[in-house]
């Protein structure tokens, strides 16, 4: 049996799904997703999907393409993942080698990947000259077990809203998102200054769940908030909960995240999962007194090419 590594299609969107939450379960995603993010990518990120095929079938996956956000130019990914079924057959280092030929020929000086904290995933990243960097966490919590804290009292002067209420400017929460999303621990800084493109990739996100994502405004200015993300069928995932920096250790992160659990539960979801880098003290804490659960570990690799 042979494996090969092609372009993605639009009909293998059910089987890269297939495949991602296999290898990844704790991840929340749609065919409707994929294609979106595919058809909706920022130019300079050259972005691309590769599959690893065998014998017709779709085994792995994977995502490709340059950190155009960030401030420093050059900063290429690739993550690949291949089905716990049909691992060590080639099919990663395949995607991986792919995946580094399109960025090299991108003009990346970098290319980081994340594999799983076990030392298959270790050893596959070392083997392929990847050096170890940051370490970030899955996170699960069942929303139907009786353990979400109870909901809290609203300060005076403080408004809960939805990212509906914005429908006709969603710019507060874009001014939002960039500033909590450049205080992120990360080895590859972003910055968030194309309001078009946010639109296009964050706020007309097919998973991006305008009725649960929740915003805390004081006396009238978004304070903090916490996106959602849903599958349309029982799996939530928070994609990003921050406080503004002039309005942080007030516990206004917690208040967002916290009435958008409880409107995901009455909404019927009944697992909600997250991610946190393991340096960022802050969140995990919040996360912990929710009762998330680590489910899972990454660690990020890098190798130079350029």
């Amino acid at each position: 049996m042979t494996v090969r590594v092609r372009d993605f299609l639009p009909a293998d969107a059910e089987a890269w799904v297939r495949v991602r939450r296999a290898a990844l379960p704790y991840m929340v995603t749609t065919p409707e997703q994929v294609l979106r993010d595919l058809a909706d990518a920022h130019p300079d990120r050259r972005y691309r999907l590769l599959v690893a095929e065998e014998d017709g079938e779709v085994i792995g996956t994977a995502q490709v393409g340059i950190s155009h956000e960030s401030p420093k130019p050059g900063q290429g990914f690739c993550n690949p993942y291949v089905h716990p079924d049909s691992r060590r057959r080639g099919a990663g280092a395949l995607l991986l080698r792919a995946g580094e030929e399109h960025l090299a020929g991108a003009g990346a000086t970098d290319v980081y990947t994340w594999v799983l904290d076990e030392p298959a995933g270790r050893a596959f990243a070392a083997k392929r000259g990847y050096a170890a960097r940051r370490t970030a966490h899955f996170l699960r919590l069942g929303l139907t077990d009786g353990s979400l804290p109870p909901l809290q009292d609203v300060p005076p002067g403080v408004e809960l809203l939805t990212a509906a209420d914005f429908e006709d400017d969603p710019r507060p929460l874009f001014e939002a998102d960039a500033e909590t999303t450049a205080d992120e621990p990360s080895d590859v800084p972003v910055e968030f200054s194309d309001y078009e493109d946010w639109l296009a990739t964050t706020w007309r996100r097919p998973g991006f769940d305008r009725a649960l994502t929740t915003a805390v405004t004081v006396d009238g200015q978004v304070a903090a908030f916490s996106a959602a993300e849903t599958d349309g069928l029982d799996r939530y995932w928070s994609a990003m909960t921050g406080t503004l920096r002039a309005f942080r250790g007030r516990g206004l992160a917690k208040l967002a995240k916290n009435t958008s659990l409880h409107r995901a539960r009455a909404a019927g979801y009944t697992d909600a999962f997250t991610g946190n880098d393991a340096g960022n003290g802050p969140m995990l804490a919040v996360n912990r007194w929710f009762g998330y659960e680590i489910c899972a570990t990454e660690v990020r690799h890098v190798r130079a090419i350029g």
